[in-house]
């Protein structure tokens, strides 16, 4: 027997693959701090529960392949107070994100053929690109240059006859890098003037950190209606993660025709999940104010902390809730096992993600970081003030080098 080609080109999550070294850290006592998964403690709200409770019907069947109604509606009056207007069939609904992304690849994409992808990236676009047997071409950053992208002759430098789209996270995960106009409309540009694929994965719109950003998103180009796609979720936006709830936005008919197809072969999104996310859509807007300045406070804190770290190398993010730091260790997926065997501070210690399978360029982030804010401010301080210590003590003890003192 064998395994496909496309399955074991595939990676383990770098976010959960040190789950059972974290349990077996647990069961020795020590108290974890999970900054390695972006997963909110924000309370989701209370509307979600209370449209579940509320559901009543005698039979639970299948709801409908593209997206309930209810639900369609409740995300394009969402889109209509960004100033966007969509038409129902400009709506297909997901079992998240993720499945938005990937039946995304398996209707654009053929063997070998290329997406442009800045990194680093969010690990999971390696296995969507390489389930639908595509390639990625990497778009180069440095944590020198605040992981900043957008240049004209970077992307179109990497345009080939095999290119068949663009993808970009705005606000950005790992890296927290935010697009500003100019730079959204000469991407936009370059996607059309290519005849190329635009998608835009803007889970974490409603976070950007300065105000000039405003709430970004492509879909107010309306010259790129044939070569947008917007991959959108309820899971960060409103603190959801468990419901899977997500959206393909596209005007092209043609890519919306093809991505039905996958969505009838595995028939619905969860009935029930469709009915709580589509009264998530009526909560106020204070809302989201609320949850900005919590994860803005909280990135101020991890930041902060970050830079009384000798030889740590980040930059402060604009918008989403993770950060990218280099740190001064050997190769960081040692230094978490390290951390999870081997270190407690004070009966803490701390999960982040290793920085080296958010890249496409073998070599680079070995000994980057992803932290995800998603903790309390107390938590995050404890967790923070940990890897200041784990990071002190690993030089010594495993690097055999002369750390420079923590305070």
């Amino acid at each position: 027997m064998q395994i496909s080609i496309n399955a074991n080109r595939c990676e383990p999550s770098p976010m959960r693959k040190f789950h059972p070294y974290a349990l077996a850290a647990e069961k020795k006592g020590k108290k974890i701090y999970h900054l390695n998964i972006g997963q909110p403690d924000l309370p989701t709200p209370k509307a979600y529960f209370e449209a579940v409770r509320s559901f009543d019907e005698r039979t639970l069947a299948y709801a409908e392949s593209p997206g309930m109604p209810v639900l369609v509606d409740a995300i394009r009056g969402y889109y209509s107070k960004l100033g966007v207007d969509l038409a129902p069939e400009d709506v297909l609904v997901t079992t998240g994100g993720s499945e938005a992304l990937l039946l995304t690849c398996l209707s654009i994409l053929d063997p070998y053929t290329e997406v442009i992808i800045p990194e680093p990236y969010y690990p999971n676009y390696t296995t969507f690109v390489h389930a639908a047997g595509g390639v990625i071409r990497a778009l180069p950053t440095n944590p020198w240059e605040g992981y900043r992208y957008a240049k004209r002759e970077r992307i179109e430098s990497l345009i080939t006859k095999n290119t068949r789209a663009i993808l970009i996270t705005n606000p950005g995960n790992p890296t927290g890098v935010v697009l500003d106009e100019q730079e959204m409309r000469m991407i936009a540009d370059i996607a059309k003037e290519h005849n190329l694929f635009l998608i835009c994965d803007e889970v974490y719109r409603e976070f950007c950190y300065d105000d000039k950003f405003g709430v970004p998103t492509m879909a107010r180009f309306r010259d790129i209606d044939e070569n947008l796609v917007i991959i959108d979720s309820v899971s960060k936006r409103f603190s959801a993660c468990g419901a899977r709830v997500g959206c393909v936005v596209t005007r092209n008919q043609e890519l919306q025709a093809a991505l039905l197809k996958f969505c009838q072969s595995r028939l619905s999104v969860a009935t029930i999940d469709q009915i709580g996310a589509s009264a998530l859509y009526s909560v106020d807007q204070d809302f989201f104010r609320v949850c900005k300045a919590e994860y803005q406070r909280r990135r101020d804190t991890v930041i902060s902390k970050l830079r009384k770290i000798p030889g740590v190398v980040v930059e402060e993010p604009m918008g989403a809730f993770y950060v990218m730091a280099s740190l001064p260790v050997d190769d960081a997926d040692k230094f978490q096992y390290w951390l999870l065997e081997h270190f407690d501070y004070r009966g803490d210690t701390v999960m982040f993600a290793p920085g080296a399978p958010f890249y496409e360029t073998p070599g680079k982030g070995v000994n980057e970081v992803r932290i995800a804010y998603v903790l309390k401010q107390e938590d995050l301080e404890r967790a923070m003030d940990a890897l200041a210590m784990g990071i002190s003590q690993y030089q010594r003890l495993v690097m055999k080098v002369k750390p420079v003192a923590v305070d």
